[in-house]
């Protein structure tokens, strides 16, 4: 074992996080737009010569198994050389050995289902029904299977630890509910309260119940004339007759971060869907998530027992949109259930869970194990570390030009979240190069969420080409008077250059976006069709017009021919940035760990993966058992 325990772990985590200027240099410090204008250049003043002499000799995909597969033991007898080259330098071979070292193991072992044991070994295909998979990709299907079966046997573990069966899975942000309909069907049969914030997202999740056969086809009963003003105003819009009957059927899911306004306050009603084919239920709640307080939700989880002994008329003649009596089969039941307390459930036992929640809602579910006497435990899987706010200093955003001037935004954006990172005293107080508090500003967090081990060298080549095309129509941009140069001490100084912005924070950054697949082709059809996007901006079009638009086909070519050679040295940097930000993500999940570990209302804490790392590196899930 590396270390002896994990509190040894963490204080390795905290004082390399704290103290290596290289690691703050590459996950933090400098954005790879700036690859190209800045002198002296990035790669010479980032790369140690011996480092840069190692690289220039060895092709990138060589590099990329160095840094993440290669077996370092090899070089403990001083071979001579390494894949026909040179041996790497030992700062270096010290320098990967303590990021793999500090960084969090993610090997999964797949788990059997009750109904599995027996076999020869864990199941490695999945066995989701087909109408519950509809509509997830391989990926999802993957992440649902497991975390369906990571889920089941925890709640058995936490009935035979604790004596108190947990009644209820409460997933937070459930946007389309692919998890909580797989656990809702057989063989699982969960109770599933799926909290949404947005209505659509809640019909766009019942669509798909429907095709998954969890829920009736509804029909429709319109005010017709109603219904064609409003089909008329939206065609407009330009908007079809057929895009207007779909505009609720699918949702999105998605981190909101600003609370509703008061035209948008969620209802007040909670909807249960629920199949006599198995034991499972799905009951939708409209619900803002703005911390962990979940005092409005509890009162309206019903009691799945008492519903089926009432199926009445009082629960399906308050639905909107009446299925005729022969579209509803016997064994289904909907209804709004908000003004029906006497199906209430009286002292629920949760279990808060959630499947790659993005930005800070890992942490409301985190707390809801302390705000809510019925929450018994929480398991979350995070993602979207760039959208987590920060609670030491003032936020750091990826396109600050893009907010709001509302005052309340501005308010709030210069202001510490004590929702934000990091949630822990530990991390609150750890002595840092930079003061008291460990700080991770977006760059760093935004790097967290790469996956480099996943990367093979067609993909490889095929980014690593749109990173170099990126760079260097900002170096054009620069020589064009479009962006200033930045200064040597935006590297230096403790903010790094989070933004890219290759202005020494003049300039707004020039936001790109996506091309054409066809503009990849050379960057010279790279140029035009990034030109040929940005002069249609209707603020900063103009400017991009009086100062690119003269540029010929040969100036464009000639960029290209000039900075090729260096490409290489663009892409092992983007590659060590990525392979460093793995113990950037290791800070990121630790403090959600010791937040847990430092409640006394908490009786157990871990960590552990419950994907492939290939399928889903977003595959850490934070698990927390109240006493």
């Amino acid at each position: 074992m590396e270390f002896e325990s994990s509190e040894q772990y963490v204080d390795s985590l905290l004082d390399f996080i704290g103290s290596n200027e290289l690691l703050h240099t590459l996950c933090g410090g400098v954005h790879v737009l700036d690859f190209f204008t800045r002198k002296p250049d990035l790669y010479t003043l980032v790369i140690a010569p011996e480092w840069r002499s190692f690289f220039r000799a060895h092709d990138i995909m060589d590099i990329l198994d160095l840094l993440m597969r290669e077996d370092l033991h090899i070089f403990d007898q001083r071979p001579e050389s390494w894949r026909e080259g040179p041996v790497p330098p030992q700062t270096l071979l010290q320098y990967i050995k303590q990021i793999r070292k500090l960084s969090l193991r993610r090997e999964h072992t797949p788990i059997n289902r009750k109904d599995e044991k027996g076999s020869n070994g864990p199941k490695t295909t999945h066995t989701l029904a087909r109408q519950v998979a509809v509509g997830m990709n391989v990926k999802k299907i993957h992440e649902v299977d497991n975390f369906c079966r990571y889920l089941d046997k925890l709640t058995t573990e936490i009935a035979e630890s604790t004596d108190q069966e947990i009644t209820h899975l409460v997933d937070f942000g459930a946007g389309q509910n692919y998890l909580g309909r797989a656990l809702a069907s057989e063989p699982y049969n969960k109770h599933i309260i799926a909290l949404e914030s947005k209505q659509h997202n809640i019909e766009g999740a019942r669509n798909w119940d429907v095709l998954a056969k969890l829920a009736p086809k509804q029909q429709i009963m319109r005010n017709k004339k109603k219904w064609r003003i409003q089909r008329d105003a939206m065609a407009e819009q330009g908007i079809s007759e057929k895009e207007f009957s779909k505009l609720d059927l699918k949702g999105e899911r998605g981190f909101h971060a600003e609370e509703p306004t008061p035209d948008e306050e969620p209802t007040q009603q909670a909807t249960l869907k629920i199949s006599n084919e198995g034991v499972g239920s799905i009951q939708y709640v409209e619900h803002y998530i703005k911390d962990g307080d979940l005092s409005r939700v509890v009162p309206q989880i019903v009691d799945q027992s008492v519903v089926r002994e009432k199926v009445t008329s009082d629960l399906t003649s308050s639905t909107t949109a009446q299925p005729s009596s022969k579209q509803i089969p016997d064994n289904f039941v909907e209804g709004n259930l908000s003004l029906n307390p006497d199906i209430r459930a009286l002292d629920p036992k949760l279990l808060v869970i959630s499947l790659h929640s993005c930005g800070n809602l890992v942490h409301h579910g985190i707390r809801s194990l302390l705000l809510n006497p019925s929450v018994s435990a929480v398991a979350l899987v995070g993602c979207c570390y760039n959208l987590i706010t920060e609670r030491l200093g003032p936020a750091t955003y990826k396109l600050p030009s893009l907010r709001s001037n509302h005052p309340r935004l501005d308010s709030t954006s210069s202001s510490h979240d004590p929702h934000g990172f990091p949630m822990s005293s530990r991390l609150c107080n750890a002595q840092t190069a930079t003061g008291k508090g460990l700080r991770l500003n977006i760059t760093a967090r935004m790097m967290a969420v790469q996956a480099p081990q996943n990367w093979g060298k067609k993909d490889s080549e095929s980014f690593f080409k749109r990173h170099f095309y990126r760079a260097l129509l900002q170096k054009m941009f620069m020589d064009k008077g479009v962006v200033q140069q930045p200064q040597l001490e935006d590297v230096q100084g403790n903010n790094g250059s989070p933004l890219g912005w290759s202005a020494g924070g003049g300039t707004a950054p020039i936001i790109l976006g996506s091309l054409r697949k066809s503009c990849y082709t050379s960057f010279l059809t790279y140029v035009r069709g990034a030109l040929e996007k940005l002069l249609l901006d209707p603020i900063r079009g103009p400017d991009f017009a009086a100062k690119m638009s003269g540029i010929s086909d040969d100036e464009i070519n000639r960029y290209e021919q000039e900075f090729r050679e260096r490409g290489k040295e663009l892409s092992v940097m983007w590659s060590l940035m990525a392979f460093s930000a793995g113990v950037i993500e290791a800070a990121i999940v630790v403090d959600r760990w010791l937040w847990l570990k430092e409640q006394e209302e908490v009786k157990e804490a871990w960590v552990e993966a419950v994907f492939e790392f290939k399928h889903s590196p977003r595959n850490l899930v934070v698990v927390g058992v109240k006493k």
